[in-house]
């Protein structure tokens, strides 16, 4: 009975030892914690020329330059630029400049009284015009490498400065979490991707395929998803961009449609809008004995006619409905249409996943295409048939 009651105290102070945490953990008013990282062509911050004026150097080329979003910013404020009045917004941004993003985060050590932490990054901006010089594997390397960045932080492209998706003129609000709030609306509208996070990202680098991630605008301190932007790849950079209702399109092929509207005129050329209910997609590789390959896609989606500004036709009427859906139907097809010419034709990039139903549906083609897929995907035909079915007429019954 001693025994078991010496074996049971032993075991209590085991168990209170290990429940304790961690041994070096520190409090989070102790870390500089960022929740944004933006990238940019490298040059130099009005802080960063008063500081070498001031003897502030060491040897570097100005490559890049990194802006961090660090929340919660300071009560007693920071010598550091924000925006927003009053006073100031929830977040300091804070910038430098070099060639490696190791060795720029240990210069903030410099200017700041506390370590910059990235176990809470949420989003990452690169600048278009820097993914065209660097490889997006130059751009990622560091991050991937970081055992302090998740996997899990999603990656943006912007045609504007990166920075500039950093800052807003609402005080309430951190700029980067808001971006990764704005990824809930995929559900609302298709023009909105799927959020690509670190570990995708990392798998399709390595995979050599060209892909697109979304792109982010900035105007007057507001953000909005405005398209998409191209990577080569088998070079790594940017090579061009697509706009919201090419992302859309490109939805639509893959079937990764989870709501949204179609807008298009009638032949009184009056607007009317059918609401997505749901999208089917389906697409069929077919390779003859002389391994020419083409691909067809069958597209099935069904919604509601949400609205209507032709007031002299009855939409119930089973004629002006056939008319509305086949109205729909060519206006999807003709922005398919548009998005596979860019993807054909301007681009020469697969970025809406056919070379991956190849790879599925015919493993021994795929590895004699494998190498050239980009090039052999422009010159290959690809057909469509898209049916759209309304379904109901909303709440009204006009």
């Amino acid at each position: 009975m001693c025994r078991r009651a010496i074996l049971s105290l032993l075991l209590a102070f085991i168990l209170l030892v290990t429940q304790v945490g961690c041994w070096s953990s520190k409090e989070v008013e102790e870390l500089s914690i960022y929740t944004g990282l933006a990238l940019d062509k490298g040059e130099l911050t009005p802080l960063e020329k008063e500081l070498e004026k001031k003897g502030s150097r060491y040897f570097k080329k100005n490559k890049i330059t990194a802006s961090l979003q660090i929340v919660p910013k300071k009560s007693s404020g920071s010598t550091e630029q924000q925006s927003g009045g009053g006073q100031g917004p929830n977040y300091v941004n804070i910038a430098a400049t070099g060639d490696s993003l190791l060795e720029i985060f240990r210069q903030l050590s410099l200017r700041l009284d506390r370590p910059v932490i990235g176990h809470h990054l949420k989003v990452m901006v690169v600048a278009t015009d820097l993914a065209k010089e660097q490889t997006m594997q130059q751009l990622m390397d560091f991050v991937l490498r970081d055992n302090d960045i998740r996997p899990s932080c999603l990656v943006f492209l912007s045609k504007d400065r990166a920075a500039s998706t950093l800052v807003t003129k609402y005080e309430d609000e951190v700029p980067s979490i808001h971006i990764l709030y704005m990824l809930r609306n995929h559900f609302r509208t298709s023009k909105v991707m799927k959020g690509v996070n670190l570990s995708e990202l990392d798998g399709l680098m390595h995979s050599k395929k060209s892909y697109i991630l979304q792109n982010i605008t900035e105007s007057d301190g507001e953000l909005e998803f405005s398209g998409a932007g191209i990577i080569k790849g088998d070079t790594g950079h940017w090579i061009g961009s697509l706009g919201q209702q090419d992302v859309e399109s490109i939805g639509w092929i893959t079937g990764d449609v989870k709501g949204g509207a179609v807008k298009t005129y009638n032949k009184r050329n009056e607007a009317i809008t059918y609401e997505i209910k749901s999208v089917k997609s389906k697409i069929t590789t077919k390779v003859t004995e002389g391994n020419d390959i083409s691909f067809h896609v069958k597209i099935e989606s069904k919604g509601r006619l949400i609205e209507n500004w032709d007031d002299k036709a009855d939409p119930t009427e089973t004629r002006n409905m056939k008319e509305a859906e086949k109205e729909f139907e060519e206006q999807v097809t003709r922005r398919i249409k548009s998005v596979m010419h860019k993807l054909q034709s301007e681009y020469k990039v697969d970025v809406a996943g056919f070379g991956d139903h190849l790879h599925i549906e015919k493993p021994q083609v795929w590895k004699k295409v494998k190498d050239d897929w980009d090039y052999k995907f422009s010159k290959i035909p690809v057909t469509f048939d898209i049916k759209l079915s309304i379904t109901d007429l909303g709440s009204s019954a006009e």
